[in-house]
């Protein structure tokens, strides 16, 4: 199995900045992609920042110039820093990865959540 564990969310005054971690565990052979997604309330699930399985990035227009989304493969680790926080980013934030896991049968490829972090921006 696979875990992904979340850490760095908390509350923060507008203006300011918070930096999120995923790391994830488990029977890894390899990571496809890696992202990170919110959910305000009553709202759906959104695409924040992500790398695709070619290493690109890509960026919600909202985000774009403040938050700034990096790997560490030697950890199987995952960051979001973001800056310039505003009151409409605060969400639950999700990591979110596609993980070749090696099973009985082999390499399976699955996708896996975190637990999810809040993140509350005051005004």
């Amino acid at each position: 199995q696979v875990q992904l564990v979340e850490s760095g969310g908390g509350l923060v005054q507008a203006g300011g900045s918070l930096r999120l971690s995923c790391a994830a565990s488990g029977r890894i052979f390899g990571i496809n992609r890696m992202g990170w997604y919110r959910q305000a309330p009553g709202k759906q699930r959104e695409l924040v920042a992500g790398f695709n399985s070619g290493g690109s990035t890509n960026y919600a227009d909202s985000v774009k110039g403040r938050f700034t989304i990096s790997r560490d493969n030697a950890k199987n680790t995952v960051y979001l820093q973001m800056n310039s926080l505003k009151p409409e980013d605060t969400a639950v934030y999700y990591c979110n990865e596609e993980v070749r896991t090696i099973q009985t049968m082999g390499i399976v490829t699955l996708d896996y959540w975190g637990q999810g972090t809040q993140v509350t921006v005051s005004s």
